[in-house]
């Protein structure tokens, strides 16, 4: 059997974005979510691990929402889960964040840090690194109805539209797979960042079909 440890933030968490206005952010189902489509479509020879938290960033704090720093509970998860065969890794979109003030070269240089934490690190069979496979984090949509969240994500449509310019690169010079999921999703319009559920059955098939490639 092979396990994969899917490591993100939000939209791995499978927060549903009609929950905005709730009093608490709600989940889609487990069967609904990217993680959940992805382990119905490997089958039964495939486990797979969701590590998701809503906020989550790569190797930034930030001081409004605390223990949210991908690099500090990384090592741990790791070392928790193993042996890996394969680690999805898909974060960045937090680090958009006005607060932090990045730009987006930045952003993948932080995923870079985890990225090199995982293919460094002796969670895989054997004490060996397992695989990684990187993702870059979908579009912010259009956030003109959404003033607060605009505010929060200074210029997000366009930063993010830059993300996959440097995670490609990233990738290229780690020499690991791939996925891009700019082009085949498309966040909800009511909150411009979360994915409803017609998105993660798209995610969770295409990482399907590319993680059989991969085994």
């Amino acid at each position: 059997m092979k396990t994969i440890l899917c490591f993100g933030d939000s939209n791995t968490w499978g927060y549903d974005p009609a929950s905005m206005t709730a009093p608490f952010p709600r989940r889609h189902p487990h069967d609904v979510r990217w993680t959940g489509v992805l382990a119905r479509e490997l089958g039964s020879g495939y486990r797979v691990i969701e590590e998701g938290q809503n906020g989550r960033t790569t190797v930034h704090e930030d001081p409004l929402n605390l223990c949210r720093k991908g690099k500090d509970y990384l090592p741990a998860c790791l070392e928790s889960h193993k042996p890996l065969d394969l680690v999805i890794l898909m974060l960045g979109t937090n680090d958009l964040k006005t607060l932090f003030n990045l730009p987006p070269s930045d952003i993948a240089a932080g995923a870079g840090v985890l990225a090199r934490m995982i293919l460094s690190s002796e969670s895989g069979p054997d004490n060996r690194p397992p695989q990684l496979l990187l993702l870059c984090p979908p579009l912010i949509g259009d956030l003109t109805h959404l003033p607060e969240t605009a505010a929060r994500v200074h210029d997000g449509p366009a930063r993010s539209a830059q993300l996959p310019r440097y995670y490609d690169a990233l990738a290229t010079t780690l020499r690991c797979p791939y996925l891009n999921t700019q082009p085949l999703l498309t966040p909800s319009p009511l909150d411009a960042v979360h994915l409803d559920a017609s998105q993660h059955q798209i995610l969770g098939e295409s990482l399907a079909t590319k993680v059989k490639e991969l085994f």
